[in-house]
């Protein structure tokens, strides 16, 4: 995995074995916040190495911090399923939406 890059551009979850089988591939990203620590979301799919297809795509959220002119890999969370990035989304949604109508809606990252 690129769990460390000069740029955000240069960030991914392409993966693979020492015979270069890609095992793990990219299949969007999307950049939450830039700066010393930059936050991305990535779409992705798995190899099932038994039959030779990728897997359904994944989603996961990942923290980098800059540190001597390169990102690094400082945190992650996964999600496994549709059905779970659909609930994350819900949930996430619903409190958004509570807090600006409490007029709390805070200072964005």
């Amino acid at each position: 995995m690129a769990n460390s890059g000069a740029t955000i551009e240069d960030l991914t979850m392409d993966f693979t074995d020492e015979e270069g089988t890609l095992l793990c591939k990219t299949l969007d990203k999307e950049v939450l916040t830039k700066g010393g620590w930059a936050t991305l979301m990535f779409k992705y799919q798995d190899l099932d190495k038994a039959s030779g297809k990728f897997k359904a795509p994944k989603y996961a959220v990942r923290r980098f911090q800059k540190s001597g002119g390169e990102y690094k890999l400082k945190s992650k969370f996964a999600i496994s399923s549709a059905a779970q990035a659909l609930k994350i989304a819900e949930i996430l949604t619903k409190w958004a939406k509570d807090e600006t109508a409490a007029g709390d809606a805070g200072e964005e990252d």
